[in-house]
């Protein structure tokens, strides 16, 4: 049975309908994602299951209860929120911010015991926010506090914790780190977790189940790799320039427009930072040759005007290698990314002895290197 449901749930604002005909349904040890464009629903949907806003429609269902039904202070003990609002308490340290997540036990007078402060350490020591403790709440960063509000909600030991947007403000180490404490108390407690995020690639790698909201409803639902393809992706989202790469949960420029004149010869991953590089420089290029299972291929497929790619697992063939001496006689230049050949690469080796003795020019250092300094004297 799932710890937490929505029936036909509608949410919005006064009478101001944002979503409507909602049914999630989450069982312990999951964490469940919304994505979808901006204003498209998200943060409403998590503060009307959170009880934060009436539904304007349909029922929310904690532990088969129905939400609206029950006290506070009972539900404080079984779900937790952290949201992107801005607080400010004054004249608290970081210390009894966090302490705040134990008001469902401490009863009217709020006097935590000693397994309350026990559990008040262990959770600051788990954030890690340990050295924070005493500093006051309202000097500290937009990321420390998103640390000290998600220990906050983990004091009160929840078995469902929502939360929207919680790695914004977070640099790349504490988004992880934040994400991974998720993955923890997922997997050590049980508990339930229902977010909201932004960063596709996270919720690619630490969702069990994604939903998309997009146009007033919940759009499709399901593991993020049945979901975060390249092709709904952009519809999900109306991207009209660049691509989704669900391989690498990267996001590549358009392929630079006019007629290439460098032709990139790569493989194993040597030429991704290539293909970057000429895209933000928006130098049109053909690339190869691939192998259809190469790392490189997906990248140079979403930025090259053109690869030549080879069967997976095969010797890359003369008609493949004569071809790109086609592309290569129409460029000024060439990029060698790779320092080494081996028996299934080994066209690739002649490609750049064909491109050296016509002539061309080796545009690695203009390219590939351009700007490594900028900024510096």
């Amino acid at each position: 049975m799932p710890i937490l449901r929505t029936d036909s749930l509608n949410a919005g604002y006064g009478r101001t309908l944002i979503l409507e005909n909602v049914n999630i349904y989450l069982s312990p040890g999951q964490i469940l994602t919304l994505i979808g464009p901006n204003g498209a629903g998200k943060s409403t949907l998590l503060a009307t299951i959170a009880g934060r806003l009436a539904p304007l429609g349909g029922t929310v269902f904690l532990k088969n209860e129905d939400l609206a039904a029950l006290q506070p202070g009972e539900t404080a003990k079984t779900l937790a929120v952290v949201t992107t609002e801005r607080q400010d308490p004054e004249l608290m340290t970081c210390r009894e911010v966090v302490a705040l997540g134990r008001y469902p036990y401490t009863g009217r007078l709020g006097i935590t015991g000693p397994r309350d402060r026990e559990i008040i350490e262990e959770t600051m020591a788990l954030t890690k926010i340990t050295d924070l403790a005493d500093r006051d709440f309202t000097k500290i960063s937009d990321g420390q506090r998103q640390r000290v509000l998600l220990a906050r909600a983990i004091c009160q030991d929840p078995e469902v914790l929502i939360l929207d947007e919680p790695s914004s403000f977070l640099d790349i180490r504490h988004k992880l780190e934040l994400l991974s404490i998720l993955k923890d108390l997922v997997r050590k407690k049980n508990i339930a977790v229902l977010m909201a995020l932004h960063e596709i690639d996270l919720a690619q790698k630490f969702s069990d189940f994604v939903l998309c909201v997009a146009d007033g409803k919940i759009d499709r639902s399901g593991r993020p790799d049945e979901i975060l393809t390249e092709p709904y992706i952009r519809t999900l989202y109306g991207m009209t320039r660049g691509r989704y790469l669900p391989e690498f949960g990267s996001v590549e420029l358009p392929v630079p427009e006019g007629r290439p004149s460098i032709f990139v010869i790569g493989g194993g991953g040597s030429g991704i930072p290539v293909y970057r590089a000429l895209a933000r420089q928006e130098k049109a290029f053909y690339a190869g040759i691939l192998h259809e299972n190469d790392l490189d291929f997906p990248i140079a497929e979403a930025l090259a005007a053109e690869v030549v790619g080879e069967e997976a697992w095969e010797p890359i063939s003369k008609e493949r290698i004569d071809y790109a001496k086609t592309l290569i006689k129409t460029c000024s230049g060439y990029i060698c990314a790779l320092d080494r050949f081996g028996t299934m690469n080994r066209g690739n080796e002649e490609l750049r002895s064909f491109a050296v003795s016509l002539g061309l020019t080796d545009c690695g250092p203009n390219y590939v290197h351009q700007g490594t300094h900028g900024g510096t004297p």
